[in-house]
Order: structure tokens, then C-alpha cells, then sequence
């Protein structure tokens, strides 16, 4: 049963071995002048302490370098994507050699889509999760047109079992056991932004391959919040951003897993 006092509250908040990163960042005041309870981490995250720090080396080695600060920086600008991928694949649950960092969360998906799914007039469907990311609606249904399919009958999206509001294992199966040979591409969030679902990516990935689908993830919402382990579940794909959950924000850079 879960217990909402507040003593339990500040109970957890005291034995929390993770407590002490909280003065690492800047926390903006409240109007009484007290640390705000900030849950906005998903649209912006707070400043690290170190930020300024950081930035300042940047105009720096800008200033005094110019254009040599491409390979001469302190941190290198050109090659910035290598320096990101160690950390990044650690995130993630992936080989190096697995990831990349580039471009945006919708880019990323795109350029997945346009490697991966290869459509044919028997197999040209696409399973995607209950209630996905507005955005990734509308990729799905770009890349179906893209390739002279109808949204309307190309597009597959899983229902949520009506007692428990959730995606159940039984009804993915369920809908790949009569349309799997339809289906040319799963795609899926890892977790669900409107319901909180987190999705089972090694079972998703092995019903999928066992159907002869082509199984992908979008892990908006769930690199940098659940443990991932795409090397070892095998999906064929997966693309993420970091202003969610990893607490950047607008512009930043996004990852791929292939």
C-alpha cells in the first residue's frame, strides 16, 4: 500500500543515498524564499553549479582560438559526438560502437525509419504504442505516405486492456498472432509519456522478430528514468533525446542505438 504521510516523505528524503547531488545544482527560490520543489526537469533542467564554468572555457577557447577550435579546443568541437558516446551508451545499456549522438529526437526517427522500415504491398503495417507522443504519430503516418500507403490503414495502435489502463503482453501478442505478417515495423515508446507505462523491450523485441517484424524503440521518456539494456534485448533500433529525463533542454542533442 503506498504510504503518502509526510513523515514518510521526509523519512526518504533523509536515507536517500543519492541526496547529496541536490547541491551540485542551482534551485530557484519560492516566494517565500525557500528551494523550490522543482518538477519541470523534463522541459528544463536546473543549472549545475558547473555550468558556468563550462561555458566561460567554450567562449575562451573560442575567443583565442577561432575556427582552431574545431580540433584545439579543451573539448574539441568537431568531434564532439565521440566525446559524448562513452557516457551516453552507458545510459542506455549499449556498446560504443552501438550509439551515436546527433541531430533531434524526431530527425533521429526519421532517418531510423527511413534505414529500417522497407514496406511491401503484403507488409507495410506499423504497430506503435497506445497513445504515443503526438509527434511520433505523425512520423509514423509520413513514412507510411512516404512510401504510398493510406495512414488510415497502415497504421496499428495498441489498446490498453480496460480494467487496468495499461498495454498487456497478452494483446501485443494477441495482435501479432493476426496481423504479424502484415506488420513490417513495431514502434514502440519505452515509456509512456500520457500513462507511465514502461514497455517490456526483450519480450516486445523477441515476439517481434519471432513474427518477422523489425522492432524499434523511442526512449524519450525513458533514457535517463528506467535502466536500459539495449545491447542485451536486441532491438534492431532505438532513438532518444536528452531534455527529458536527462534534463537538458531545447536544442540539445539526441541519441541513436543501432
Amino acid at each position: 500500500m503506498l504510504n503518502n504521510t509526510l513523515l514518510f516523505a521526509q523519512h526518504s528524503d533523509q536515507n536517500d543515498a543519492l541526496s547529496s547531488y541536490r547541491d551540485l545544482f542551482h534551485i530557484p527560490r519560492d516566494k517565500v524564499g525557500k528551494d523550490a520543489i522543482y518538477l519541470c526537469g523534463n522541459s528544463l533542467g536546473l543549472m549545475p553549479k558547473s555550468a558556468s564554468e563550462y561555458v566561460l572555457q567554450e567562449f575562451e577557447d573560442w575567443k583565442n582560438l577561432g575556427v582552431e577550435g574545431h580540433f584545439h579546443a579543451k573539448t574539441p568541437w568537431m568531434p564532439y559526438h565521440e566525446i559524448l558516446t562513452e557516457k551516453m551508451a552507458g545510459i542506455v545499456g549499449a556498446k560504443s560502437s552501438e550509439v551515436v549522438i546527433m541531430n533531434s529526437l524526431t530527425v533521429n526517427l526519421h532517418l531510423m525509419m527511413t534505414s529500417f522500415y522497407r514496406p511491401t504491398k503484403e507488409r507495410y503495417k506499423i504497430l506503435f504504442e497506445y497513445s504515443p507522443f503526438p509527434s511520433d504519430r505523425y512520423a509514423i503516418a509520413s513514412q507510411i505516405k512516404f512510401h504510398g500507403f493510406n495512414p488510415d490503414e497502415g497504421m496499428i495502435e495498441l489498446k490498453p486492456d480496460r480494467n487496468t489502463e495499461v498495454v498487456s503482453d497478452h494483446s501485443i501478442k494477441e495482435i501479432l498472432s493476426k496481423h504479424g505478417n502484415e506488420i513490417a515495423l513495431i514502434l514502440i515508446g519505452g515509456v509512456n509519456y500520457y500513462t507511465g507505462q514502461a514497455y517490456d523491450i526483450k519480450k516486445i523485441t523477441a515476439l517481434g522478430h519471432q513474427s518477422g517484424c523489425v522492432v524499434g524503440f523511442d526512449l524519450a521518456h525513458a533514457a535517463g528514468n528506467i535502466s536500459l539494456h539495449l545491447h542485451d534485448d536486441g532491438p534492431d533500433f532505438a532513438a532518444w533525446c536528452t531534455y527529458k529525463y536527462l534534463n537538458s533542454g531545447p536544442g540539445s542533442l539526441s541519441g541513436c542505438f543501432v
